[in-house]
């Protein structure tokens, strides 16, 4: 049985990772940028490239450096993504170019409205909070709008009890993956953009009627429901995301090992001033060092 992942998807990937590297210095722009540029890929490839992207975005890659520039964009990647899946459903998306106190996409469905932050991860992050994925922030963002969604790779949520369910039940915010996104998108175009919006809907509201708990398995049972007894085409769909997530997940922990791999060999090559330099460098001692130099006497003393 061939791969629902291909090697042309994976290649493809590879290619988008090297094109956030190439970053302008000005983010709005690399922002407008990728999303022009993602668009129009997905225009001319289709639902299936759409999936592809979906599938293997939810790893950050290990070749950008945490809190890099890259780093940041690639996240504004995972919310273009999400905000034209919601779109290829039929809804208006509008992703914020610069952060501020809202929320990443807003979106219209025509009936219902709500505002969505999606979330990538590194496999190499070794603890996730609460706090991490923002619910709270998505309530207070929805402001006028009824819902607000969170998405994130399904590999990386809690699997038994955790805070953020009973937080997102009480506060009206659906939890959701990029499984299930991509799960939407196969089913709007097997049956129809309005039957997808409809099902979308059910699952705000399903959401919205739980009783409020800790329970991950109550959570993603009632998630998971909610799609299966929609419609009865969305079963053998069911089957095909289940059988390419465990593939994203293979993909995601290969191409991190790759990286880190790489890492090793590039430090073990190192000669000893090379890697005392490489120390100080990721140290940040240089730029520590201005910002000491930096304070002086703010004479508030002298005020009497």
């Amino acid at each position: 049985m061939a791969n629902i992942i291909s090697d042309a998807a994976i290649e493809n990937r590879k290619r988008w990772i090297g094109k956030i590297k190439k970053l302008s210095g000005d983010f709005g722009a690399d922002s407008t940028r990728l999303h022009s540029e993602l668009e129009a890929e997905l225009k001319e490839a289709g639902g299936a490239c759409l999936r592809d992207h979906l599938r293997l975005c939810g790893a950050i890659p290990e070749v950008y450096a945490h809190d890099s520039s890259e780093e940041k964009l690639y996240s504004k990647y995972t919310d273009v993504l999400a905000a034209l899946a919601f779109v290829s459903l039929g809804i208006k998306a509008a992703v914020l170019t610069e952060r501020a106190d809202a929320a990443d996409v807003e979106c219209f469905a025509g009936d219902y409205e709500f505002v969505v932050d999606a979330k990538a991860f590194r496999l190499t992050r070794t603890a996730k909070n609460q706090k991490d994925f923002k619910v709270a922030s998505m309530h207070k963002w929805k402001y006028h709008r009824e819902h607000a969604m969170v998405i994130c790779p399904l590999y990386q949520v809690p699997s038994q009890s955790s805070q953020i369910y009973q937080q997102a039940i009480q506060n009206d915010v659906c939890i959701f993956s990029f499984s299930h996104l991509s799960l939407l998108s196969s089913y709007a175009e097997a049956a129809s953009q309005e039957d997808a919006k409809h099902l979308l809907r059910k699952i705000f509201k399903v959401v919205n009627t739980l009783h409020p708990s800790k329970d991950a398995g109550a959570y993603w049972r009632a998630i998971n429901g909610t799609f299966l007894k929609f419609d009865v085409r969305l079963k053998a769909q069911w089957h095909t995301e289940k059988l390419a997530f465990v593939e994203t997940l293979e993909d995601a922990k290969q191409e991190a090992l790759e990286c880190l791999s790489a890492e090793r060999s590039r430090i073990l090559r190192m000669s000893h001033d090379e890697a005392i330099q490489a120390l100080v460098t990721s140290r940040k001692i240089d730029a520590r060092e201005i910002m000491v130099n930096a304070f002086s006497d703010n004479g508030l003393l002298e005020v009497v």
